[in-house]
């Protein structure tokens, strides 16, 4: 129970109002309608997200990205009755590509201040990418959310998939979410045998490895229905997870901090992120 407690000291010192709603609902029985309020706050009229909801995404305007964001804390709500998921997929149409994926982000986004890697492709019109069309259309399926955005995106990632050979850690972690929860197991098995060398050559396997490392919990930061980690390496990262909560009760972000006041926003976010992994396991107290 220590661990919540200054998990909480943490969070009440450093993290914005929507991530200490999301402990105090996950873990303290606090109201998740007040989540789901606050969550609100971050959707514009188009039914995107933005105003930071990914934090190193610092303007207003509807990014692809944070559509993501908002669906993982709806899903960790079991809330995808809720209005904002339909809105969501109606703004997702609305920037779909012929191929029927969504780019990793759009022009819009150099009319605010943002991190470095929050790059749009030149040239007109904008590319499809995995990230984060692929996380999209798996919680959709995981939910049994069927917009029309579904199915067009999901052959789209079921053909960008095919084509794979190599790939690289965050579009990884998006073709694992993906391949988790999409409903065509036989095919999403088949899919993840050809690939798992291909993904795991992208995982960080040394716990104690630093810098911007991708770790076995990033891409299963609760159980797989994928073989993709033994059971003695899942134990060995939950081991070091433990261990790597900070003096304050947090966890800090191990991709670079651009500004400051996204570190305080990222560890907030990765705090609850890193609690929920730990109970995903059972590694917390009841």
């Amino acid at each position: 129970m220590d661990v919540l407690r200054r998990a909480h000291h943490y969070l009440l010192n450093h993290a914005r109002l929507l991530d200490r709603l999301r402990f105090e609902a996950l873990f303290a029985g606090g109201s998740r309608d007040r989540v789901l309020d606050v969550l609100r706050c971050y959707q514009n009229p188009d039914g995107g997200f933005g105003h930071a909801l990914e934090p190193d995404l610092r303007g207003a305007a509807s990014q692809p990205e944070p559509v993501e964001v908002a669906f993982w804390i709806l899903d960790e709500l079991d809330a995808f009755a809720d209005p904002m998921v339909r809105s969501a997929c109606d703004y997702l149409v609305s920037i779909t590509t012929p191929e029927g994926g969504v780019p990793f982000c759009l022009p819009t986004v150099r009319e605010a201040p943002r991190a470095p890697w929050w790059e749009p492709a030149d040239g007109s019109p904008a590319h499809p990418h995995l990230i984060p069309t692929a996380s999209l259309a798996g919680l959709l399926h995981a939910h049994g959310v069927d917009h029309p955005w579904r199915g067009p995106a999901t052959d789209f990632c079921w053909t960008r998939i095919a084509a794979v050979d190599k790939t690289t850690p965050y579009e990884a972690r998006a073709i694992v979410t993906f391949l988790d929860l999409v409903d065509d197991r036989e095919r999403a098995g088949a899919e993840f045998d050809r690939l798992k060398d291909a993904i795991l050559a992208t995982v960080t396997l040394d716990p104690g490895a630093s810098g911007e490392a991708h770790f076995p919990l990033d891409f299963a930061p609760r159980p797989l229905r994928l073989p993709l980690f033994t059971e003695d390496v899942l134990a060995r990262h939950l081991d070091a997870l433990a261990a790597a909560q900070s003096e304050e009760g947090g966890w800090n972000p191990n991709w670079p901090m651009w500004t400051p006041v996204v570190e305080h926003e990222w560890g907030g976010f990765v705090t609850v992120e890193r609690l929920k992994t730990l109970r995903a396991y059972d590694r917390l107290p009841v």
